[in-house]
């Protein structure tokens, strides 16, 4: 799993290790409530659900951890998840702090990452330049932060992402040591 502050470069590291291709690696599609933003492509960013359908989802246990963040509902769903490691795939999840340490509660071996941005002031900047959310949105955003931040030592491993490439090459060589590839 694969988690830090909205801002930290997260998905952005994820992506660029992807485009290397040479890892037996499955990015897993979180479900949401919230909107899609510009570009996102449902089923494929995201499975956008509505509250409703969600719930409904939950309630019939579909969901290896689900959280509200941001006052919207995420959850993986599980049936994917055990599909890819039927197939012999590492399977990444892309989730919040919450979510992470949930899941670690239901399958101790999971391998937890945390992606440190070098400060509080690089991750306001990283989600002014998105463009994606409100002013309020953007402080509940970095009040989120400074908890999820405090919990980084309840992971195995941290990357700081200060360098995009030095940041790929960190979360390419954990993956490589848990044997995923590479």
């Amino acid at each position: 799993m694969l988690s830090g502050a909205s801002g930290s470069g997260k998905s952005t590291i994820v992506r660029k290790l992807m485009d290397r291709g040479c890892f037996r690696l499955q990015v897993s599609i979180s479900a949401t409530t919230r909107e899609p933003r510009a570009g996102e492509i449902p089923d494929g960013s995201y499975y956008f659900r509505t509250r409703e359908e969600f719930e409904a989802d939950r309630d019939r246990d579909n969901f290896l951890e689900w959280a509200e963040v941001h006052g919207h509902l995420y959850g993986t769903p599980v049936g994917p998840v055990r599909d890819a490691l039927a197939r012999g795939i590492c399977i990444i999840l892309v989730i919040d702090v919450q979510g992470a340490l949930n899941v670690r509660a239901k399958v101790p071996n999971a391998i937890l990452i945390f992606v440190q941005a070098p400060g509080l002031e690089t991750l306001e900047s990283r989600l002014r330049a998105r463009g994606t959310d409100d002013e309020a949105t953007i402080l509940k955003r970095l009040a989120n932060a400074r908890r999820e931040v405090a919990l980084a030592d309840r992971y195995d491993h941290q990357i700081l992402n200060d360098d995009l490439d030095r940041a790929v090459d960190d979360l390419a060589a954990i993956l490589t040591r848990h044997q995923c590839g590479g």
